[in-house]
């Protein structure tokens, strides 16, 4: 059998989900249905918005489904009418068993971390908010617990020093959807060998990717320069590290989108502003200064340091953070 013959439910929602089920449908692979998240109000309008996967499964006219509840009874039925022999899974939520356990092949999962790395919500922004040099994705067979399943195949992929989220977001989405196919393929064919995760030689740090929270982007300035600017490439362009600029009391949100850090002694307050009123801005940390790139005030547009600075008069009057 090949994996072009299997009839396939492929479940996900957001942008990176979309690679692979564009892969999967422009390769010849038989997806007869499509699983998202319901349409959600979002925007000023609250218009309702539709996922990027559902926008790009109805323009090939593939049924969708979207259930609120993944145990009520007639999304089951539907999707038992699909007669899938595989269901394949890119960043959706948890699957109740009696989901994952219809089709006659299972459920496979495609994850963005070398697991067992990296379980959960966000392993992309805590691969590089913790200063990884590697990360990758993963293919795995569903089980009870989350992330816990038994692997099929790994990519690996260098994380430079520079990179950010969106980059690293990017080219996992690509080699991602090449995982899948060959993932497909393999289950299809009985030409893989499963893998159990062992987690014991893992940092503990590094075994859990919690979701991303507003506090967990703001700069802490008493921390490491190093960790900071890692911090902010992790969370860059979204949803951004974030400080406050203070001055009188009043404070102003500040997003944060590109650093670089500068190693030095000194013996200034960490949150102390430092600029020449022209050319850079940086911000005292507890072993150096991290010089701001690209920011944005709050109800303003994103802008590099040098634009900022022309309408950002006096900045060393101000502090960041409390």
């Amino acid at each position: 059998m090949e994996g072009k013959d299997l009839r396939i439910v492929f479940m996900g929602t957001p942008e990176f989900a979309v690679e692979s089920l564009k892969a999967l449908v422009e390769n010849g692979y038989q997806v007869v249905g499509v699983i998202t998240a319901p349409d959600r109000p979002s925007g000023r309008g609250q218009k309702l918005h539709q996922s990027d996967v559902k926008i790009y499964a109805e323009s090939y006219g593939i049924p969708v489904l979207q259930p609120e509840k993944l145990k009520d009874e007639a999304f089951l039925q539907d999707l038992r009418l699909l007669n899938a022999d595989l269901q394949i899974i890119v960043a959706f939520r948890m699957l109740p068993e009696v989901v994952w356990k219809m089709p006659r092949f299972g459920t496979f999962n495609l994850h963005g971390s070398l697991l067992p790395r990296y379980r959960g919500a966000a392993p992309l922004n805590w691969s590089i908010i913790n200063g990884d040099t590697e990360t990758g994705v993963t293919t795995f067979l569903l089980k009870q617990e989350i992330d816990t399943g038994n692997i099929l195949f790994q990519e690996k992929i260098q994380i430079s020093p520079e990179m950010t989220i969106g980059e690293l977001h990017d080219s996992l989405m690509v080699i991602g959807a090449e995982l899948v196919l060959k993932t497909v393929d393999a289950i299809a064919e009985g030409d893989y060998q499963l893998l159990p995760q062992d987690s014991r030689e893992i940092d503990p740090v590094r075994l859990h990717a919690p979701k991303i929270f507003k506090e967990t982007c703001k700069i802490d300035w008493k921390k490491p320069v190093c960790v900071l600017n890692n911090l902010v490439r992790g969370l860059s362009p979204y949803p951004a590290a974030w400080t406050n600029f203070t001055k009188g009391g009043i404070e102003t949100a500040v997003k944060v989108f590109k650093t670089s850090a500068e190693l030095t002694e000194h013996h200034e307050k960490p949150g102390t502003l430092l600029t020449d009123n022209k050319k850079f801005l940086k911000v005292v940390c507890s072993d150096g200064y991290l010089h701001l790139l690209d920011i944005q005030l709050s109800g303003k547009k994103r802008m590099g340091i040098a634009e900022f600075l022309r309408g950002f008069q006096n900045a060393a009057e101000y502090s960041a953070g409390e």
